[in-house]
């Protein structure tokens, strides 16, 4: 009896050293043990994996559960990008599915909110180890501050009738999204560890990565893996067409398969298993348009028009907050010269296109400011604007609108004189990473503007209300109350920005979901 009670306090005292001998900067996860940095106020872990290497036989595969490992796995370093065009800081591998955790939590009691951060790229590139979208500064504002990856191009998004058949739902071609989910997923089960709270999750992105925010938003897969939401020159609010456009960049499942059928006949085989045997250098994708490059409705991970979804009040309904940029027309021109303008615009719009010219007015000798805009609205602004307008209409949560408009100021003379903020300058602000040899970070309102927005950021992730003690107050965008925050520089409330010529906007893309519009875009 003695003996058999020894053996038990023995038994019990392994188990509990067992539990209590991790080192400072370790964690026990989804798969084993993993090693940080610790530093004087974070901890921070790079190259956490979250799903198995999607490689092989998991090509073109939904994410698949991780494999345990033995012993104390090291995340000191960024894991390698997803395979795309160019060599990202931290190289690039089909074996790319991980994420990275910024803490300031001292131990996992202290249940902090929690941002993770989607990058934008086209869903042709992007990665985590870009610099500016080190989370050290936003961590340090009191969040767990997450970068996630995904796969981008054909490796991220192809659709093919055999990868659909293989598909319990029968669907293919939408793997990003689905690792991004299955990222949340981790974040769930896991942030606890980090000192982190699972219920006060805020995903948020640029371009491509606001664009994913606005997509989970309306996929019931991810329905419950976030809280609040934030999209920084995102939204997918357009229709479905075949041949797509900025803002009109979803195809249907049978559209996406039947481009698949054309890209694997490219590399002259009759099969998706010979195609997972072709080396992934061969499937880099070398342009934003290429098939397989883009999410599309698939009627699980996107079921139909988001637009439709929101009218119906198919959606996440959480707090969010999103804009856009003063010039994003600079970052995707319609024309170098204004007959080039004209006739992009006409092959674009169809019977919409004079209506548009007069909305969006080109010059006479160059392709100025009033006319970039149709590019900017059409491609963002119309995109937050309904996104305002049809959750204030069906949803409970909050809605904060903004429209960023901080750049240099140049003179009258110059050819930049009207200038604005282009698309992706935004990033750097959020995130505190200004550099005063930046030109487009030069004037001495840059910190100033830089802070008021990753308080608001930090402060809508700890509350789902970005307002807070000595920020101007930023009321909510209401179906009666149109109020937009103006940043840059300084913080102002102001108009929908454009809004006359939105409406304009607007009527084209109501008149594309008519029976008329659908036909004509076929």
């Amino acid at each position: 009896m003695k003996l058999n009670l020894l053996l038990l306090i023995v038994g019990v005292c392994a188990v509990s050293f067992s539990c209590s001998s991790l080192e400072p900067g370790q964690v026990r996860v989804d798969g084993g043990v993993i090693q940080g940095v610790v530093t004087d106020d974070l901890t921070i872990y790079k190259g956490i994996p979250f799903a198995a290497p999607p490689v092989g036989d998991l090509r073109w595969k939904a994410p698949q559960p991780l494999k345990a490992w033995e012993g104390v796995k090291q995340t000191i370093d960024f894991a390698p990008a997803s395979m795309q065009g160019g060599q990202p800081a931290s190289g690039r591998s089909e074996d790319c599915l991980y994420l990275n955790v910024w803490t300031p939590a001292k131990s996992a009691k202290e249940k902090l909110p929690v941002m993770v951060w989607i990058y934008g790229g086209g869903f042709s590139f992007g990665s985590t180890s870009d610099p500016v979208h080190n989370g050290e500064h936003l961590a340090r504002k009191g969040v767990v501050l997450v970068s996630i990856a995904y796969r981008v191009g054909q490796l991220g998004f192809l659709a093919h009738p055999e990868l659909s058949a293989e598909s319990a739902e029968g669907i293919s071609g939408n793997y990003g999204l689905l690792d991004q989910i299955a990222a949340l997923k981790w974040v769930r089960n896991n942030i606890a560890a980090f000192g982190g709270d699972p219920n006060r999750v805020t995903i948020f992105g640029e371009s491509a990565g606001a664009i994913s925010v606005s997509m989970l938003c309306a996929s019931p897969l991810a329905k419950g893996l976030f809280h609040g939401a934030i999209s920084q020159s995102g939204g997918s609010f357009g229709p479905t067409r075949s041949t797509t456009y900025p803002g009109e960049n979803m195809k249907t499942l049978k559209q996406a398969e039947d481009d698949g059928v054309a890209y694997l006949k490219g590399f002259g085989l009759t099969s998706i298993a010979d195609l997972r045997k072709v080396e992934a250098e061969k499937l880099i994708p070398q342009g934003w348009t290429m098939p397989g490059g883009w999410p599309i409705v698939d009627g699980v991970v996107i079921p139909d028009d988001q637009h439709l979804l929101y009218q119906a009040g198919r959606y996440n309904d959480v707090p969010v907050l999103f804009g856009y940029n003063s010039d994003e027309g600079l970052s995707f021109p319609a024309g170098r010269t204004p007959s080039e303008y004209i006739e992009n615009v006409k092959k674009r719009f169809g019977p919409y296109a004079d209506s548009l010219l007069l909305a969006y007015p080109v010059g006479e000798k160059e392709v100025g400011r009033t006319a970039r805009n149709l590019m900017r609205d059409a491609a963002f602004g119309w995109h937050t604007w309904s996104w305002a307008r049809l959750q204030s209409q069906t949803g409970t949560s909050k809605v904060y609108y903004y429209y960023f408009d901080q750049h240099p100021q140049y003179p009258d003379n110059s050819s930049q004189s009207d200038h604005g903020t282009p698309h992706g300058v935004d990033v750097p602000y959020v995130f505190k990473h200004i550099s005063d040899d930046q030109p487009f970070m030069s004037s001495k309102t840059d910190v100033q503007i830089s802070d008021i927005m990753a308080n608001y950021w930090t402060n809508f992730a700890k509350t789902g209300d970005p307002n807070g003690s000595g920020l101007t107050s930023w009321p909510t965008f209401t179906e009666n109350n149109s109020n937009v925050m103006y940043l840059g520089p300084g913080a102002s409330v102001g108009p929908v920005p454009d809004e006359t010529s939105l409406k304009v906007l607007d009527g084209y893309f109501e008149w594309r979901r008519s029976p008329e519009g659908i036909m004509w875009a076929k």
